[in-house]
């Protein structure tokens, strides 16, 4: 295939991978963002084929088949709950994949001298550091959000200079590396996969819970930035092009995560806050003197028949109980019932940015009847009975009111202001974060305990 026509072929995709990620901008467009993505990465892998760099086609035809049917497989199987842990277990893979690309350029340099060669070195080093580093720091994320690891943060003393010292001792290998002789280079090369593979484990160790949707974004960009990497050792343009797509919008979208929880990059970096999920610090249900009022299906099912104005907060518990579906359908039988029933999404709802407008896409929602925190905060107010699935953290009041709070400051949904509360909740446990929740201690707050789905299927049954 002629030189000209690949590097065509190679801005058509590059071209498709932006329009894919404009689509994937807004629930309405995203279908065909994944449709623009999927002809991108297609036009591109037979660009490579053809551009008669393949020495074995029978050997890449025989990986892609089994790589693909591995895909297909695993993305038919797993649930919309578990999709945060498998997005961070693949952001490993294109770590190890700059990891390995880096090895090899290095043992197969090619022609290059002089001027080339230090800047291919100086490539391999950034794309091995950066590749171990999103490898080691994504599988940790993984298993944080699968729950091998609990969400608690790991603070070691003087962790911030150790991180440092990791920094430090990578940088001065690399030099080494680009100094020394053939025989000494593949051991810098070695020892700096080692302090970057050790620095991605203990930095995501080091965050805590209330952190991991930043975490994910966050792995998500450098996941790009190792994409990258590659490109430039393999003199591959559109690798390049698209791992800087990919990390650069990973960047921003930590930028939001960020400010939607009131951090900052750098904190979030630095190490998380809170204690394991799930952590009881409610040991009774009372707090301040105050104690939880809880409500039956039958009493639920009541005031959502005599309202006018619904708003339903999902979270990560809703996930958890896969209860979108019934969701969907107590609001087709409100609305048979001229009831206004709106969705409040957080920012950081759930363990992946997006995570609760994907889901609430997967049971067809109506995309108009969605609103992000911003736009439906104002409502509350208006409304006869907000729904509370699951969700903790983006609905403590005490982000706005209590300065003692970890997450003091967060920008919260407020579901206080409405006239009546509904939070179903497993127990009285906490969220990811492990900070407690006043909002189930208030006079209009009423607390729905069991399953999301069972107690939701309850509801709608008494609804029809």
């Amino acid at each position: 295939m002629p030189e000209g026509l690949i590097n065509v072929a190679y801005i058509v995709a590059a071209v498709l991978f932006i329009l894919s990620l404009r689509g994937l901008s807004k629930q309405e467009t995203a279908r065909k963002g994944n449709i623009y993505g999927a002809a991108g990465m297609l036009l591109a892998v037979i660009a490579t084929i053809l551009g008669g760099h393949v020495d074995s086609l029978g050997t890449l035809m025989l990986v892609m088949l089994v790589g693909g049917g591995i895909g297909l497989i695993v993305a038919r199987r797993v649930a919309m709950s578990a999709m945060p842990e498998l997005v961070a277990i693949l952001h490993s893979f294109v770590g190890a994949a700059a990891v390995l690309v880096g090895i090899v350029s290095h043992m197969e340099p090619g022609n290059l001298a002089g001027t080339e060669l230090l800047i291919h070195e100086i490539e391999i080093v950034l794309g091995v550091f950066i590749g171990a580093y999103t490898f080691t720091g994504s599988v940790i994320a993984f298993l944080k959000l699968r729950g091998s690891i609990g969400g608690k943060p790991l603070t070691l003393p003087l962790r911030h200079k150790l991180n440092l010292l990791l920094v430090l001792s990578s940088v001065l290998f690399g030099v080494w590396f680009v100094n020394g002789n053939p025989e000494e280079q593949i051991l810098y090369l070695m020892i700096i996969i080692a302090i970057s593979g050790l620095l991605g484990i203990h930095m995501i160790m080091a965050i805590g819970g209330a952190d991991m949707p930043v975490v994910v974004s966050m792995l998500n960009s450098y996941s790009g930035w190792a994409a990258a990497a590659a490109g430039f050792m393999l003199s591959n343009d559109l690798l390049i092009i698209t791992g800087a797509l990919v990390g650069s919008s990973g960047a921003i979208l930590s930028y939001i995560m960020c400010s939607g929880m009131n951090r900052s990059f750098i904190s979030v970096i630095a190490g998380g806050f809170g204690v394991a999920e799930g952590t009881a610090v409610v040991v009774s249900q009372e707090f301040d003197g105050k104690e939880a009022q809880s409500i039956t299906a039958e009493e639920t099912a009541d005031l959502l028949r005599g309202a006018k104005q619904v708003i339903v907060v999902p979270g990560y518990g809703m996930a958890v109980a896969q209860a979108q579906h019934i969701v969907h359908e107590i609001t087709k039988n409100l609305h048979n019932r001229n009831v206004s029933v709106k969705f409040a999404i957080h920012p950081v709802a759930g363990r992946l940015p997006g995570h609760m407008n994907v889901l609430l896409a997967e049971a067809n929602l109506p995309y108009d009847i969605v609103f992000e925190m911003d736009e439906i905060n104002s409502e509350f107010k208006a409304a006869d009975v907000v729904l509370v699935i699951g969700a903790n953290d983006i609905v403590n009041p005490g982000a706005l009111d209590d300065e003692s709070s970890p997450i003091f400051g967060m920008p919260v949904l407020e579901v206080w202001d409405a006239k009546t509360v509904i939070v179903l909740k497993r127990s009285m446990a906490t969220g990811y974060s492990g900070v407690g929740n006043s909002l189930y201690f208030r006079d209009n707050t009423r607390m729905l305990f069991g399953d999301a789905k069972d107690s939701l299927n309850k509801v709608s049954a008494l609804l029809n």
